[in-house]
C-alpha cells in the first residue's frame, strides 16, 4: 500500500491534563486496533477474491473450467461423464471447486487430450485432472498442484498367459509389454522392468487393453486403479498380476497433480484447497470410496 503524505500542520502548543492525555492515548490505541483489523479483513478479502468465483485469473469469469481427456475411464470417472461427480477424479475436482467457493453448476468441463495437457502454451481451462503424474520435465512447461494421489503401477495379464503365475518383475523380462505413450508407466517399463523386447506403445489404455485381449501383447502396465478397471470391466479372463512402485527420475514416489498453465495465479489456491481436503479427511474418504480395491494386488519387485 503506498505511503500517504501527511499534511504539514502549524505547530500549536497545547496543554493537557493527565486525564485528558490518558483518554487520548486509549482512543488512539482503539483506532489503531480498528485500522489493523480493517487491514487484516481487507487482506483476507483480497486473498478470497484471488481464488474464488471473482478471481481475475479464471479462464472464464464466474466459472471454474476443468479439463480431462475423452473417453474418461472408471474408476477415475463414471460412464464417460465427468460432470456427474462420480469416480475418484470427478469427486476430487468438485471437492476442490467447493473449497474455492464454486457451486457444482459453476464447474464446466472441457476435453483436453492427455498428451496435449502438459505442452507449453496457453490453456483453455483453469486446471486439468487426468491422472497426470508430476514430473520435473513437465513442470518446465506447466504448473502442478501438490499431489492428490500417490500412484503405483499395475500389471494386467490374461489368465491363460504363460506369465499369469509370475511372482517377480524379473519374470516379465521376456514379455511383450503394452503401455500408453508419454506416460510414467512407459518410463517405469524401461527403467524398472527393462524387458528384452521393445514395449508396444499405444495412444490410450483402450488400445492397450484391446491388444492384450487379442494376445498381441503379453501384459500391459498402467496405474493400478486403471489396471483393476481393465481387468474387471474390459477383459474377461484377465487379472491384475501385481503392483510395483515407480519413484521416477527424481527419486520421488509418483503422484498425480492438478495441472495448470505455467505461472497461474490459481496454483496456490488449488494447493490450499487440496491441503484443506487432506486435513479434514475428505480426500481420504473420496479415495476410500472410489479406489479402495487398489490395496488388493500383491507387491512385486
Amino acid at each position: 500500500m503506498p505511503r500517504v503524505a501527511r499534511a504539514r500542520l502549524p505547530r500549536v502548543r497545547v496543554f493537557l491534563s493527565l486525564g485528558t492525555a490518558a483518554l487520548l492515548t486509549v482512543a488512539a490505541s482503539s483506532c489503531a486496533q480498528k485500522t489493523t483489523a480493517g487491514t487484516a479483513s481487507a487482506a483476507s478479502g483480497s486473498a478470497s477474491a484471488s481464488c474464488g468465483t471473482n478471481a481475475p485469473s479464471l479462464y472464464k469469469p464466474g466459472q471454474l473450467t476443468v479439463a480431462t481427456d475423452s473417453p474418461a475411464y472408471a474408476p477415475w470417472f463414471d460412464n464417460n461423464d465427468p460432470s456427474d461427480g462420480k469416480g475418484f477424479e470427478s469427486a476430487v475436482a468438485y471437492a476442490v471447486a467447493a473449497q474455492l467457493g464454486f457451486a457444482k453448476d459453476q464447474v464446466k468441463w472441457v476435453v483436453e487430450p492427455f498428451n496435449s495437457s502438459y505442452a507449453p502454451g496457453a490453456k483453455n481451462f483453469d486446471f486439468d485432472i487426468n491422472e497426470i503424474s508430476i514430473t520435473a520435465d513437465r513442470a518446465k512447461a506447466v504448473d502442478f498442484s501438490t499431489g492428490y494421489y500417490t500412484a503405483n503401477q499395475g500389471i494386467v495379464v490374461l489368465d491363460s498367459s504363460k506369465y499369469a503365475n509370475a511372482t517377480s518383475l524379473a519374470d516379465l523380462k521376456s514379455a511383450k509389454i503394452g503401455v500408453q505413450v508419454a506416460t510414467t508407466s512407459y518410463e517405469a517399463v524401461g527403467n524398472v522392468i527393462k524387458p528384452t523386447q521393445q514395449p508396444a506403445v499405444f495412444n490410450g489404455t483402450d488400445d492397450a487393453a484391446h491388444a492384450l485381449k487379442n494376445k498381441q501383447v503379453d501384459a500391459i502396465i498402467t496405474d493400478l486403479p486403471t489396471a483393476f478397471y481393465i481387468s474387471g470391466a474390459q477383459i474377461d479372463g484377465s487379472k491384475v498380476l501385481g503392483q510395483f512402485d515407480y519413484t521416477g527420475k527424481a527419486g520421488d514416489q509418483e503422484q498425480f497433480g492438478l495441472l495448470l498453465k505455467k505461472g497461474s495465479a490459481l496454483t496456490p489456491c488449488v494447493d490450499g484447497a487440496i491441503a484443506a481436503l487432506k486435513s479434514s479427511g475428505e480426500l481420504q474418504k473420496i479415495t476410500d470410496q472410489w479406489l479402495s480395491q487398489s490395496v488388493n494386488a500383491p507387491k512385486l519387485s
